[in-house]
């Protein structure tokens, strides 16, 4: 009588549901992968600094201020001033609100529009298929960096061209991810038996196809938002991306900062710290997220 209960309570243990919720959720993150969650919380506070740049700076981050040229760390100026006199604290702060707008909208475009492509040609085959892979062949065959600029030559070097063409190199790989995860879907049982009852095939792809994508889906947008500011800040370093007087972390690195780099090395200093933390942080943050959603990855 006391195993036969001792087993009951056993199995109601067992089938207790897990808590849910925002905080279990943050709970479990914080001691299951402590270094992403460290990096959740520098995204955070990312996001944060863009948000409120305005009003967080202690100038304007393109007037300038010719008598304070060169000066260091101070307590007027926190990170000190560049060749110009502008205020390094408040151009770090517009810079990251530039390069988290670039690498969020590029990474947006990326996803849905290589999302999409790779659930469409994945789920109907054929020769569409074959014709969108030798394109996506071609286009991963070169740097990013490489196509980047082509493309950005080509439009024009503006916020929105910056924004497009990083988003369309990063499409590809995006699009063969969902191609594979939707190949294997279509295979599935019960992909079968909704054709067999005469399920359409767009509500196919809306309901069966589309929310199982999702979990691949997330882990690569994370993966690639490190990789799109990276991109932004080299080819703002280069010239080509955002333009002076305005700031962005790759353009405080360009320009005559480099030439004064042993003058005042705090103008290449900020800007290199600022771009390390930024894709640390997303990297550590992507990583967790993907070894959360993965399966494969839960027992590691």
């Amino acid at each position: 009588m006391n195993q036969s209960t001792t087993q009951q309570e056993t199995a109601g243990l067992e089938h207790r549901p897990r808590k849910t919720g925002l905080l279990p959720g943050l709970v479990f993150l914080v001691r299951r992968k402590p270094l992403g969650a460290f990096g959740g919380v520098l995204v955070v506070l990312m996001l944060l600094v863009a948000a409120f740049a305005g009003v967080l700076q202690n100038f304007d981050p393109v007037e300038p201020h010719y008598e304070d040229r060169l000066i260091n760390t101070n307590p007027t100026y926190w990170m000190g001033t560049d060749q110009f006199g502008r205020d390094i604290y408040s151009r770090l702060l517009h810079g990251t609100r530039v390069s988290i707008i670039v690498g969020f909208s590029a990474v947006t475009i990326a996803s849905v529009g290589g999302g999409l492509i790779g659930i469409i040609v994945g789920y109907r085959g054929g020769v569409l298929d074959l014709l969108v892979q030798r394109i996506v062949d071609i286009l991963m065959a070169f740097p990013t960096i490489i196509m980047a600029m082509v493309v950005v030559t080509a439009l024009g070097t503006s916020l929105f061209s910056l924004i497009f063409a990083i988003g369309l190199v990063q499409s590809p790989n995006i699009s063969r991810i969902t191609r594979a995860v939707t190949l294997s879907i279509r295979e599935r049982g019960y992909i079968d038996s909704a054709k067999a009852i005469g399920v359409s095939e767009r509500r196919l792809v809306l309901r069966h196809i589309l929310p199982n994508t999702m979990s691949p889906w997330i882990v690569m947008a994370t993966a690639e938002l490190g990789t799109a500011i990276l991109t932004e800040s080299t080819l703002s370093f280069l010239g080509i991306g955002i333009q002076e007087p305005n700031a962005s972390l790759g353009t405080m690195l360009t320009g005559l900062a480099q030439q004064y780099r042993n003058e005042a090395p705090w103008m290449v200093i900020w800007p290199g710290i600022a771009i390390s933390i930024v894709v640390f942080g997303l990297n550590m943050f992507g990583d967790a997220i993907r070894d959360l959603l993965d399966p494969r990855q839960r027992g590691r």
